[in-house]
C-alpha cells in the first residue's frame, strides 16, 4: 500500500493544480485582469441623478451636463504645459500641484484634474485634447434647480473628500456625493449606479477594443426619482415671509406626519452651490450672520416657553390632579418661596381660560400637583418625564433628515446631580411648568406635539419623503405612535386653544372662515457681550393647527428676537395656514406688515456676541497649536 501512496498524492495534487488553472482561465478572470491592468483603460459612465418633485408633482430639482478633465499621471507624455494652462486659465504652479495630488491617489488610475468646466473651457479643451496625452474628459451631471428657494430642504452635492473615501468604498476619487437635506438622506436612491467599461490597449498604449468582448462592462443605471412631502408654493411663501428675519417655520400634515414646509432663515439660492464657484460661494454663505447652514427647525434647541403649558395641562388631567373645573386664583402672579412668579393677568381661572390667557399661576400650580402626587419628587419628575417622552421629546425623533437634536427633558437623575445634598422639591423646579427651567425643545418637536394634540393622542413620525421610484418608503413613517394621554383629555385643551384665537392672546390674528387653534409663546433670550450677560429681545414663538375639526395643517414658527408670540410668529403662522388651506390671502394687512418687516436691528448685539465667541475660539485653537509645537520641540531635544 505504501508504494502506491506517493503516486496517489502526486496524481491528486496534479488534478487540483490543473483544475485550479482551468478555473482561473475559463471561469475566474480576476487574476488575469490584475495581471493585465497596465494594458487596460477603465472608463466610468456616470448616470443621471434622480429628479426631485414636490408633493403635487412639481419639478424642483433636475440635472444639467457637466464636464471634468480627468488625468492618468503615468500616461502623460510630451505635453505643452503652458498651452494647457492657458486654455484652462490656471497657473503652472496649480498644474503641478494638481498632478502631484493625482499621483498620490494613483499614478495608474484616473482622478479629477479640473472639475466642472464652463462651456467655453470645454469647447477649447475638446479641440486640443489630442495633444494632451493622459488627459480625457469625463461627463457628469450637476444639479439644475428649478426654484430659488428650499436650499435647506434639498442640501447640495459636492466631490467626495479623502476621509469620506476611506469610509465609503463604493465611491472613487472625484465622484459627487449628497450633503445635507434630502440629497444626503436619500443619496443611495438618488445617485444611481455608475457603469464601467474596460478598454484594451496594445504595447504602444493605443486602444484596440473592449476587454474580453465587454463581458465585464456594465451600463449606468439612472438614480431613482423621489417625491418629497414639501408643498412648493407654501415653502416659497414661508421663505418670503422670513426675509430680514431669523428663525424657522415647520408645517406638518398631522394625519400623516408629512412635512409641508421646512424653512430656516436666513437662507440662500441653492444654485449658488453648483459649478466651479461652489467652494467660493460656500465660504461667503457660511460667513453670513445668522448661520444659513444651521437649520434652526431641526438643530435649534431652546426653552419652548408658553406653548409647553399645553403639555402641563394634559399631564395634569391624565394624572387626575386637576379636572376641567379646577380653578386657581392669580394676582398677576403668585409668591413661591419668597419669590414672585409673574403673570400678565389676574382672576380665578379653570383650564379653558387659563390656556386662552396663558396663565403662569395656573400651570405652575398644576405642575407642582403633578410632582407632589408621588411619594418623592424624584418619582414625580420621572412620571412627568415619561409622559413627555411619549410625545417624542428628549430624544431623536427618527425623521429622515440627516441633522437634528434631542432637546432636553430633565429627569430625577439630572436633579439629583444638580442639587446633590439638597432637599429639592417641586417648587425648586417649577419653571419647567411654563417651558422654562431645564426644558429644551426644537421647533420640529414643538410641531410634533401639536400634531398629537390635533389628532387627540397620536402622531406619525415627521418625514419628508413621500415616494421613491421603484421602492417603498420606510414603514416607520406610516406607523401610528400613541401618547400616554387618554383621548378624552385632548378635547378640553383643544377648546382652550381655539379660545386663544377667539378672545385670547391671538384674537387679532383670526382668519375669515377658518377655525384655528393656537398658542402664543415668548421665550427669554440672553447673550454674552464683552464678558457680560445681556438681556436681548425675547424670541417670538407660535404653535397652531387648523381647521379645528379634521385638522389639515400644524405649524410651528420661531422668530429670533421677535418679542411677543403674537407680534411676529403668530401673524406668520396665520398667513401660512390661510395660504395652504385657501391658496390665497385675505388678511392683506398682516401680509403687508410681515413682508415689509425688518428685524435686522434686533440682531446687532447677538452678532457681536457671536463674533466674540468665534474670536475667542480661534485664539484658543492657536494657543493649543502653539503648546503642541512647543511640546514636540521639547520632546525632540530629549
Amino acid at each position: 500500500m505504501r508504494k502506491f501512496l506517493f503516486p496517489i498524492v502526486v496524481i491528486i495534487a496534479t488534478i487540483i493544480i490543473v483544475a485550479r488553472l482551468l478555473y482561473l482561465q475559463l471561469i475566474d478572470d480576476s487574476f488575469l485582469k490584475k495581471a493585465d491592468i497596465n494594458a487596460l483603460k477603465i472608463v466610468y459612465e456616470y448616470p443621471e441623478r434622480g429628479y426631485i418633485y414636490d408633493r403635487n408633482g412639481q419639478l424642483l430639482v433636475a440635472n444639467q451636463p457637466s464636464y471634468d478633465i480627468m488625468v492618468i499621471p503615468n500616461e502623460i507624455k510630451n505635453i505643452d504645459i503652458n498651452e494647457i494652462c492657458t486654455i484652462l486659465d490656471i497657473t503652472t504652479e496649480e498644474y503641478h500641484k494638481k498632478i502631484e495630488k493625482a499621483k498620490v491617489y494613483s499614478p495608474r488610475l484616473p482622478s479629477v484634474f479640473l472639475a466642472q468646466l464652463s462651456k467655453i473651457e470645454f469647447a477649447a479643451f475638446q479641440e486640443k485634447i489630442r495633444h494632451f496625452k493622459g488627459f480625457y474628459i469625463q461627463k457628469r451631471n450637476l444639479r439644475d434647480y428649478q426654484v430659488d428657494f428650499g436650499a435647506n430642504v434639498f442640501g447640495y452635492i459636492r466631490q467626495i473628500n479623502e476621509m469620506e473615501l476611506q469610509k465609503r468604498p463604493y465611491y472613487k476619487s472625484g465622484e459627487l456625493i449628497g450633503m445635507r437635506g434630502v440629497e444626503q438622506a436619500y443619496e443611495e436612491d438618488l445617485r444611481g449606479i455608475r457603469g464601467v467599461h474596460y478598454i484594451l490597449k496594445d504595447k504602444f498604449n493605443k486602444e484596440i477594443g473592449t476587454y474580453k468582448d465587454g463581458i465585464y462592462d456594465t451600463i449606468a443605471v439612472k438614480g431613482n426619482d423621489i417625491t418629497i412631502t414639501i408643498d412648493k408654493e407654501l415653502q416659497k411663501y414661508g421663505e418670503e415671509l422670513m426675509i430680514r428675519k431669523r428663525g424657522g417655520i415647520v408645517a406638518i400634515e398631522p394625519k400623516t406626519g408629512e412635512i409641508l414646509a421646512l424653512i430656516t432663515a436666513p437662507s440662500y439660492d441653492p444654485s449658488l452651490l453648483v459649478g466651479r464657484d461652489r467652494s467660493k460661494n460656500y465660504v461667503k454663505i457660511d460667513s453670513i450672520p445668522g448661520k444659513p447652514f444651521f437649520d434652526k427647525v431641526l438643530q435649534g434647541q431652546f426653552p419652548p416657553g408658553s406653548p409647553f403649558k399645553i403639555l402641563t395641562g394634559l399631564i395634569g388631567l391624565q394624572e387626575e390632579v386637576i379636572d376641567t373645573n379646577t380653578g386657581f386664583t392669580c394676582h398677576h402672579g403668585f409668591y413661591l418661596g419668597g419669590r414672585f412668579i409673574k403673570c400678565h393677568d389676574s382672576g380665578t381661572w379653570n383650564l379653558h381660560p387659563a390656556i386662552a390667557k396663558s396663565c403662569n399661576t395656573y400651570f405652575s400650580q398644576t405642575y407642582m400637583r403633578i410632582i407632589n402626587k408621588y411619594a418623592t419628587p424624584s418619582q414625580g419628575v420621572d412620571a412627568w418625564h415619561d409622559h413627555l417622552k411619549s410625545f417624542g421629546l428628549g430624544q431623536y425623533m427618527g425623521y429622515d433628515l440627516p441633522s437634528g437634536q434631542k432637546g432636553r427633558i430633565p429627569d430625577s437623575d439630572l436633579y439629583n446631580k444638580v442639587y446633590k445634598g439638597w432637599n429639592w422639591k417641586s417648587a425648586t423646579i417649577v419653571s419647567n411648568s411654563i417651558g422654562q427651567g431645564e426644558v429644551e425643545m426644537t421647533p420640529i418637536q414643538l410641531a410634533n406635539v401639536m400634531c398629537a394634540v390635533a389628532n387627540e393622542g397620536y402622531f406619525y413620525t415627521p418625514h419628508i419623503i413621500k415616494k421613491i421610484e421603484n421602492k417603498t418608503i420606510d414603514k416607520s413613517f406610516v406607523q401610528k405612535k400613541q401618547t400616554t394621554i387618554d383621548k378624552q383629555h385632548f378635547r378640553p385643551v383643544i377648546e382652550g386653544l381655539h379660545e386663544v384665537y377667539l378672545s385670547g392672546t391671538a384674537s387679532r390674528l383670526q382668519i375669515p372662515d377658518i377655525n384655528i387653534c393656537g398658542k402664543t409663546g415668548t421665550v427669554e433670550n440672553f447673550a454674552t457681550v464683552d464678558g457680560e450677560k445681556v438681556k436681548l429681545q425675547d424670541h417670538s414663538v407660535f404653535l397652531a393647527f387648523a381647521p379645528k375639526e379634521n385638522p389639515k395643517i400644524v405649524i410651528a414658527v420661531f422668530i429670533e428676537n421677535g418679542g411677543f408670540g403674537a407680534t411676529w410668529a403668530g401673524p406668520i403662522a396665520s398667513l401660512m395656514i390661510e395660504k395652504y388651506l385657501k391658496g390665497e390671502i385675505t388678511r392683506t394687512d398682516l401680509e403687508k406688515r410681515m413682508l415689509e418687516g425688518d428685524l435686522s436691528a434686533n440682531y446687532i448685539s447677538k452678532d457681536i456676541s457671536d463674533k466674540q465667541k468665534e474670536e475667542k475660539e480661534r485664539l484658543r485653537l492657536l494657543e493649543k497649536q502653539r503648546q503642541l509645537k512647543l511640546k514636540a520641540k521639547q520632546n525632540g531635544k530629549n
